[in-house]
């Protein structure tokens, strides 16, 4: 960026070449924004709508100190939560960052699934040996309890970004 000066005495002008894409340097790992909107209410296919996030480079070597452990960068996405059954934890129109290695049940936690045709953000607790407690953190919303067969895992919910208007 170059600052000038006009002639007349006026104001400085900070220019800028904006125009570049962002550029990865070592360690770097580019998170795409996947065009998919998971409900978190009754379950949605996806439909058109403005993601406030798109395609995001993180630092790789932080994502390893924030503790998150996924399969691989490859498999890293970003989606859209949308309604209010998972509120307080995921919020309507969230942005999340989900693992798309981890398509089998792999403990208690949060997960983007099919069930019954529609494509649900919820979380997932092993009833028996047979179901799933399909569950709503929104206390508002009722839990299910599902057969597994009926259940197909898509990706795991690792992070959540949540935006606060000041």
């Amino acid at each position: 960026a170059a600052s000038e000066v006009d002639d007349h005495g006026g104001s400085n002008v900070i220019t800028g070449d904006f125009s570049r894409p962002a550029r990865l340097t070592d360690g770097d790992v580019l998170i795409p924004q996947y065009d998919v909107r998971a409900s978190m209410g009754h379950g949605q296919v996806p439909a058109d709508y403005v993601d406030f996030v798109r395609n995001v480079v993180v630092s790789g070597p932080q994502l390893e100190r924030l503790g998150l452990e996924y399969t691989s960068p490859a498999n890293l996405s970003i989606i859209t939560g949308w309604g209010q059954s998972m509120e307080g934890t995921i919020n309507d129109k969230d942005p999340v960052i989900v693992d798309r290695g981890v398509t089998e049940f792999a403990g208690d936690g949060v997960y983007v699934l099919t069930w019954a045709g529609d494509l649900y953000i919820k979380r997932l607790q092993k009833a028996d040996a047979d179901r799933f407690d399909m569950i709503s953190d929104n206390e508002k919303h009722k839990d299910r309890t599902v057969p597994v067969e009926d259940v197909t895992i898509h990706a795991k919910v690792l992070l959540v970004w949540n935006a606060k208007k000041l």
